[in-house]
């Protein structure tokens, strides 16, 4: 059997689908809410695991890097006190005032180079002490992010497996709804869904007013959306409007409508007495 084109279906039955899109999307959501602020929490969590190993490996190769320094200034104070002792030993053989003067300022010179070696190798370890408590209290922060993460995580996966079958259910049907209705009506509906803080694109009238921001709706807007010759939306807030009947509802205005006229009656009998 040929599949029938969506152009081609009337106005009242686009509509119906529409809102039994609607419905069905609705639905959905109601079970992605279940879920809470969890998969936000989750991604956040996991972003700041991230920051944290970002961090500890930096501070790791800075630690290295002082290591290295070390390591350096260790040789560098090997090879001056080397220097230093083949100096004093060339002191016994020195032949005249002016070459004693030069190894003696070689030698003060070598020393204090050692000096400034040893005191770098000071600063590198207080600079390495300070890195290693750093990266210490960053691994505490990453395995208490972890074992937070492996909570929400579980929670997560215990909602979603409460509700990933009904949900697939759902977007199966809104899958088949989709394919009833023609392309450009349907962006349409999703453009609109999307900018509706509550994701509903199709409201019924309720109490002659847009079931999505309430404004009134004049009542020759009502006989046109009633009479499903044409796709109305909402001039306030844009989305698309149905009569409850269409939507299954039963009208509420009509109910509240017949007390009030009962009173105003008997009002209207006292005052000719």
């Amino acid at each position: 059997m040929a599949k029938k084109d969506p152009t081609d279906l009337t106005v009242e039955k686009k509509l119906e689908t529409l809102f039994q899109l609607q419905t069905t999307l609705s639905q959905i959501d109601e079970k992605r809410a279940l879920r809470g602020e969890l998969p936000l929490e989750v991604q956040d969590l996991e972003d700041e695991i991230t920051g944290l190993r970002t961090r500890i490996e930096k501070i790791s190769n800075e630690i290295q890097e002082f290591n290295t320094a070390i390591s350096q200034k260790r040789k560098d104070i090997e090879e001056a006190q080397s220097i230093v002792a083949r100096y004093k030993e060339q002191l016994n053989d020195v032949k005249n005032n002016r070459e004693y003067d030069m190894l003696n300022k070689e030698i003060v010179f070598q020393e204090l180079e050692i000096e400034l070696c040893k005191k770098k190798i000071g600063e590198a370890e207080t600079r390495i002490s300070e890195r290693e408590e750093q990266l210490k209290q960053n691994q505490e922060q990453v395995n208490l992010k972890l074992q937070m993460l492996d909570e929400k995580k579980s929670e997560l996966d215990s909602i979603m497996q409460e509700t990933r079958e009904e949900e697939d259910k759902l977007k199966e049907k809104a899958k088949a709804l989709e394919e009833k209705i023609e392309e450009r009506l349907l962006y349409s509906f999703k453009r609109i869904r999307k900018n509706a803080r509550n994701g509903l694109g199709v409201v019924y009238v309720q109490r002659d007013a847009c079931g999505g921001c309430f404004n009134k709706i004049p009542p020759q807007r009502q006989l046109d959306i009633k009479m499903h010759k044409k796709i109305i939306v909402c001039e306030y807030c844009g989305r698309i409007l149905i009569d409850p009947e269409l939507a299954g509802v039963k009208p509420e205005a009509a109910v509240e409508e017949k007390p009030k006229r009962r009173t105003s009656r008997r009002k209207k009998v006292e005052s000719e007495d």
